[in-house]
């Protein structure tokens, strides 16, 4: 795959069109009130991993509209008794889910706690899902997959319920004694980067305890450029429901502009390291910069933020050289 986007030195300072709506913050605070209305009622089942060196659980907890979200939490076997732990949440890419029990431990191998959410309605491919999604505007008029769910009006759109799933998420993993609820720290790849940049943009003044975010090659960023220029992947569905629905295009960008990654990195305080690939036509590189430029940018201080740019790679990004950047950022980050 060629370049096709933005050359680095132009993709280093752009900035993009979307401008938060005037209520963005009121309609978030109340959707989080609601969501809080709702008790927690988090879980945490033993479970058996056929894993000498990782303890593992099977987490439930309640999300949006109070709806049952999965969830596996996975401890350092050796841990000493009654430490605390400082946390790992990790949300997953567009069509997976939480997984086999056993499939990722990697961060409690570092000796972290690690807590993957399951994504409701999803878990078709890639990893394997375990939670539905019961709201009525999951069987709405809408092209194949998530993107284009319930965009007829910004309350029923598919993503504000894993907004919502994500910020519950993080209160859920906070609730066991084992973990260190000052201490939370938020990751995914694609979907799962985008989701932390929503988590960390919504945590900000209404949850304490996030220390930092790490969204690689993060999607649900810049919707406008994207669906224009994203030659694969989930954005093009947003294309193709416009293809039919011809006079929606309006309608449909003001509903996503409450889901749009680039204001949740504005209003974020925390360090970040993020990721980007050069030759990625899934999650172009210029509408991950038009979040990472963003970043903090309604903080009343700016927080450290650093980009890892992968030249010559997709939408795969930087894969395990990447993870071995996020254990460094990580272990470096705890010293401090």
């Amino acid at each position: 795959m060629p370049l096709f986007d933005m050359p680095v030195d132009q993709l280093r300072v752009y900035a993009s069109s979307v401008t938060a709506p005037a209520d963005f913050e009121r309609y978030w605070d109340e959707t989080i009130d609601e969501a809080r209305a709702f008790p927690l009622a988090a879980s945490f089942t033993p479970m058996e991993n056929l894993l000498t060196v990782i303890d593992s659980f099977d987490v439930s907890f309640a999300g949006f509209d109070g709806a049952p979200i999965k969830g596996w939490l996975h401890l350092p076997a050796n841990r000493a008794a009654g430490e605390k732990l400082p946390v790992v949440v990790q949300y997953i890419g567009y069509s997976g889910g939480r997984g086999l029990i056993q499939q990722d431990t990697a961060w409690a191998q570092a000796g972290y706690a690690h807590f993957i959410m399951d994504t409701r309605g999803q878990g078709y491919g890639g990893l394997l899902g375990e939670t539905a999604d019961p709201h009525p505007s999951a069987g709405d008029v809408a092209y194949p997959g998530f993107m284009t769910r319930g965009v007829g009006a910004r309350d029923s759109y598919y993503y504000r319920r894993v907004y919502v799933d994500a910020f519950r998420a993080i209160e859920a993993v906070q609730s066991h004694p084992e973990v260190d609820a000052a201490k939370v720290i938020i990751t995914g790849i694609s979907q799962g980067g985008g989701l932390a940049i929503a988590a960390a943009g919504l945590t900000a003044g209404r949850l304490d305890g996030v220390i930092s975010v790490m969204p690689d090659v993060p999607f649900l960023q810049d919707f406008p450029r994207s669906i224009d220029v994203a030659a694969r992947g989930p954005y093009p569905e947003i294309a193709a429901f416009l293809n039919r629905h011809r006079t929606s295009h309006k309608g449909v960008l003001e509903v996503l502009n409450y889901y749009d990654g680039v204001h949740f990195a504005a209003r974020c305080v925390v360090p970040a390291l993020y990721s980007c690939a050069g030759m990625d036509d899934v999650c172009p590189p210029s509408t991950v910069y038009a979040s990472f430029n963003n970043y903090g940018a309604a903080a009343a201080q700016q927080p450290a933020k650093e980009m890892e740019y992968y030249r010559f790679n997709n939408h795969e990004g930087g894969q395990e050289h990447h993870r071995l950047r996020q254990l460094h950022y990580v272990a470096d980050l705890l010293a401090e």
